[in-house]
This record gives C-alpha cells, structure tokens and sequence, in this order.
C-alpha cells in the first residue's frame, strides 16, 4: 500500500521507487444515483507541459481521441464510458525514460461529457481517486482520495506529476473547474 495524500500533498517517487521507469496512473470514480435521466461519461486526460505552462503542440493533449503521446511515452488505455466495477476506471502508463524532453509537468484532469447538457458535476460523483503505482512490480507508491464535494464544479484536476532537480514528483491537487474540459483546453493550449 502506497502513501495516502491529502490535498496538496507530495511525494518525491525518485525517493519512494529508485528504479522507477513505468509509472501507472490510475483514476477512479463512482456515480451517485441521480434524476438526470442520463448516464454519466467522465473522462481521464493529460496534459503534457513544458517550462511555459503550455503544451508544445496538440498531439501532447493525451485523451479518448489521442491514446498515445507523440514521443510515444504516454499511452490512455481508452475510454470507460459507465464507470461501472471496482477499481481503477481509466488509466494511464508513462515511460518516464521515452518522454520529450521539453516536457516538465503531466497535468491529469478527469471531465464530466456534456456536463451541462445532461445537469451533471462533481457533487453526483463519489469515491473519487487518483492513484500513482509502479507498472513493473505492480507496485502503489502514492493514493489521493479526493473527499471534497465539488457541488458544481463539471471537471477537476487530481493530480500532477512533475520533474524537480531532475526527479520526478507527485503533487495531489483536488482543484474543481466549472469549464469543463474546454476550460483546460484553454489553459493549457499556446494562444
């Protein structure tokens, strides 16, 4: 069992896993029962980062549209659009080895399809997670549940993975969004 991290919490995964290479990023969630007349469909994205805070181009937004990243270090396992099982609902792999060099910060959001259309958010969304292990020996070096109710808010940012004086890092961020995706589409994309 790995770390469990609060809110704003860290972990320094070059000291917690020495020989880490493949880091697996799982998320998970469950929907509430709710009067939407809907089904909910959330989504797990990545965002890859340079020192700018922006991505270098389209291709490094990883999501249900674009599987693998283009230096081939970052593969979406695809799409889970009921949520339904234990576990982990949707995830990632990062080579950390293969990623562009330009790269500094991995960004992951999870976002409500439709959100506004169908009258979903976050508050009609429990057991909420994200969880970082390493692939090779199966391995969880760091959890964050994410116990806050985000009543309105239609996509959140769980997690970051970044480099720091050359080592790889975890901060949990638990950050709610009223945009939906487009809102870190608009972030995160060179105007």
């Amino acid at each position: 069992m790995g770390i469990n991290l609060s809110k704003g919490g860290r972990i320094d995964l070059s000291k917690e896993a020495p020989s880490l290479q493949n880091v697996g990023v799982g998320l998970g969630w469950d929907t509430n029962d709710s009067d939407t007349g809907v089904d909910f469909d959330l989504d797990a994205s990545l965002f890859m980062i340079n020192s700018s805070s922006k991505i270098p181009n389209e291709k490094f937004f990883v999501f249900y549209n674009n599987l693998t990243s283009p230096d081939g270090a970052v593969t979406h396992n695809g799409d889970n659009r009921t949520g339904e099982g234990e576990g982990d609902d949707e995830s990632l792999a990062i080579k950390l080895s293969s990623l562009d060099a330009q790269i500094e910060e991995l960004v992951f959001v999870v976002t409500i399809d439709e959100a506004q259309q169908r009258n979903q958010n976050f508050g009609q969304v429990s057991n909420a997670f994200i969880r970082i292990y390493d692939i090779d020996s199966n391995k969880e070096l760091a959890k964050y549940d994410l116990d806050e109710d985000f009543s309105t808010e239609t996509a959140i940012e769980f997690g970051r993975l970044y480099k720091k004086s050359g080592n790889w890092r975890f901060k949990a961020v638990g950050t709610g969004f009223n945009s939906g995706l487009q809102g870190f589409v608009d972030k995160f994309f060179e105007n």
